[in-house]
C-alpha cells in the first residue's frame, strides 16, 4: 500500500468515529425527548425552559396551557418549551415532590 490509502484509511475510520460520538447519541436523544412530549397529560406537572414550574390543564397538538401559582396565571406555550415532566401522581402531599424541589434550587 502506499502513503495516499493509509492516509485515506484514516481519514474514513476518523470520520466514522466522529458520526459514532455526535449523530447517534443526538438520535437517541430526540426521540427520548419525543417520547417524554407525547406521554404529556392533563394534571402533570412540568418545568419549562425558562425554569417556571407549573401544572398543565389544557394540551393541543402543539400548545400546552400551563397553570403558574394560582387560577389567575394560565399561559399558553409551545409543546418544546417544556424542559422536563412530572407526573401528577408523583406529587407528595406537601406540593412538589423531592426531585422537583431539587430541579428548582439548581
Amino acid at each position: 500500500m502506499n502513503n495516499n490509502n493509509i492516509i485515506i484509511i484514516y481519514m474514513v475510520i476518523i470520520l466514522v468515529v466522529m458520526i459514532a460520538f455526535t449523530v447517534i447519541p443526538a438520535r437517541k436523544e430526540k426521540k427520548k425527548r419525543e417520547e417524554l412530549l407525547n406521554k404529556l397529560a392533563v394534571g402533570d406537572y412540568c418545568c419549562t425552559t425558562s425554569g417556571m414550574y407549573g401544572k398543565i390543564i389544557d394540551i393541543t397538538s402543539d400548545m400546552v396551557i400551563v397553570e403558574f401559582g394560582g387560577k389567575n396565571c394560565r399561559i399558553p406555550m409551545l409543546k418544546t418549551a417544556i424542559a422536563s415532566v412530572e407526573k401528577a401522581n408523583a406529587i407528595t402531599d406537601g406540593g412538589i415532590s423531592e426531585d422537583a424541589k431539587k430541579a428548582q434550587d439548581n
